[in-house]
């Protein structure tokens, strides 16, 4: 069973994260049930594990070391972000595939944002779901990221996971090398001109899909 859990408020980063752990914790001790807790943060950016120094260009908003996988990213007010907690062990009967699952949060994102008619991609070496740039005017080749993807397990329990832009002030993103890539750019839907798309939305999208992926 799946606990959806749905944040009105802005949530802070260092809350979400002792949570997330909590619940990790009652997750492998058999108290609770696996959760998607969907919210939205301030601004505000976090470095993973991967993270370079000199990928923080202008920290023009409150910087948390995270101890999830990854590079800098951006979080802030219109971008869902899905914090994803799921015993992989119980799932994977026993053989826990760490890239089995990001591959699993990669199809939902695409799945999720083909409701809209956006065709989100995989790229080969590159972290998150990409764009295709030209059919929106962009040149040959211009990409941009729609969806970060940052993942941490604890004893096959899954948190951190997934954040969608729906309608981030995407300027916010130049005070960092997204992800450490700098020759792409960021989009979201709304400015790809989804701007009918509202959270509710969203997330209607979100649940659907993950039981069509996770649960099939």
């Amino acid at each position: 069973m799946i606990d959806w859990m749905i944040e009105k408020d802005l949530v802070g980063y260092e809350t979400a994260v002792s949570k997330m752990e909590e619940r990790v914790a009652s997750i492998r001790g058999g108290q609770a049930d696996e959760a998607v807790w969907l919210l939205e943060h301030p601004s505000l950016y976090t470095a993973g594990t991967s993270a370079k120094e000199s990928d923080l260009l202008d920290a023009r908003f409150p910087v948390f070391k995270s101890g999830r996988g990854g590079e800098y990213t951006y979080h802030g007010p219109g971008q869902r972000v899905a914090y994803v907690s799921l015993d992989l062990r119980e799932r994977q009967k026993g053989n826990p595939d760490v890239r089995g699952y990001v591959r699993s949060l990669e199809e939902w994102i695409i799945r999720t944002l083909a409701v809209f008619g956006v065709k989100g991609e995989r790229r080969a070496g590159r972290v998150g779901i990409w764009v295709d740039m030209v059919p929106y005017g962009g040149r040959e080749g211009e990409e941009a990221k729609i969806a970060a993807i940052g993942v941490r397990i604890r004893r096959w329990v899954t948190y951190h996971g997934i954040a969608i832009n729906l309608n981030p002030d995407l300027s916010h993103f130049g005070g960092i090398v997204p992800c450490g890539i700098s020759e792409y750019g960021v989009t979201s839907l709304h400015a790809l001109g989804h701007k009918d798309v509202d959270m509710a939305a969203l997330d209607r999208a979100l649940k659907e899909n993950f039981h069509s992926v996770f649960e099939s």
